[in-house]
């Protein structure tokens, strides 16, 4: 059974889905990776809380809720990961490599806070993402399988990867572009996940929506490259620690998108200034970019509501 892990108030809590209701835990536990190895106190929580016997149980409601995985610590990301989102970027899904990116931790951010936009921005985008929590140790050189991906990932937590295209593309500058503060906001809950919890993980749904207009919906069957072997192939370079979290790719239906091949092709043959500016020019028209005032729903679950994330609720400000 899963145990969905809060925190507010530089606190952590034990959530009952069922009720939203919340028990706070007995933890001395400053940091995730601190919480993490604190499992025991934990499951006391998570008892109380089920047996009825928790004292001082709040609504989930009245909670101003935080990031559950906490700064510093390594962001590791996936670019071109889901099918859908392969073919959106004008790549082949067949082909296209398997490839890693960082984001600054500082651009962590909570479930309900603003998503604001730097002033030098005007193509700011979204992408829902799965984050993988890391719970024990991933030295360099591991080969995770999924029968062995129980020993190294803790808990799945919301992500959303937003992104500066006009950063990133012109640039070729993926670590600027998607780590400006408030470009991660991750949560609402941090749900752990028992050892037979994990075969339900490829059956979760992101979904993604921006004013109540859906924008993306896809399963893990759209993943390109899944959990264990990404994280194999993370580790012949970067290792990774209790409390890091891998954002594992968004599938398609961001506001951007390739252009028709032969617009890609002429725009080729154009010195790089000119064709980043008619390109830039081009998006600019697209009013699927975040704007003042949108709201940004994410949600992950499977189907059947056996695993549920919970729902992250972003309002796009504008510096």
């Amino acid at each position: 059974m899963t145990t969905n892990v809060l925190r507010a108030d530089d606190r952590w809590w034990v959530e009952d889905r069922a009720t939203g209701r919340a028990v706070e835990v007995a933890t001395s536990a400053a940091s995730t990776a601190e919480l993490l190895a604190d499992r025991k106190s934990v499951t006391e929580a998570a008892t109380a809380l089920a047996a009825g016997s928790a004292e001082a149980v709040v609504d989930v409601a009245e909670l101003a809720l935080q990031s559950p995985v906490t700064a510093p610590c390594r962001v590791v990301a996936q670019m071109v990961n889901y099918r859908s989102h392969a073919k959106d970027s004008g790549f082949d899904p067949d082909t296209v490599p398997p490839t890693f990116f960082r984001k600054a931790s500082s651009s962590i951010t909570g479930p309900r806070s603003a998503v604001v936009r730097p002033a030098h921005v005007s193509l700011l985008d979204y992408e829902v993402e799965l984050g993988l929590v890391i719970g024990e140790s991933l030295p360099i050189g591991t080969a995770v399988t999924d029968a062995s991906l129980p020993s190294y990932v803790a808990g799945l937590v919301i992500g959303n990867d937003i992104s500066a295209r006009d950063v990133q593309l012109p640039k070729g500058q993926f670590y600027e572009s998607k780590s400006y503060p408030t470009f991660t906001p991750l949560g609402p809950r941090l749900v752990l996940l028992e050892k037979d919890e994990f075969a339900r993980v490829q059956r979760l749904r992101l979904r993604l929506w921006v004013n109540d207009v859906l924008r993306q919906d896809r399963t893990l069957a759209d993943m390109i490259v899944h959990p264990a072997r990404a994280l194999t192939l993370l580790a012949r370079f970067q290792g990774l620690a209790a409390g890091d979290v891998l954002l594992t790719g968004t599938p398609g239906g961001t506001a951007l998108k390739a252009p028709p091949k032969p617009v890609e092709l002429i725009a080729g043959l154009l010195p790089a200034a000119v064709k980043w500016k008619t390109f830039l020019g081009r998006q600019a028209k697209n009013p699927e970019y975040l704007q003042h005032g949108d709201v940004i729903t994410a949600s992950i679950a499977t189907d059947d509501g056996a695993i549920d994330l919970g729902t992250q609720r972003t309002p796009v400000e504008h510096l």
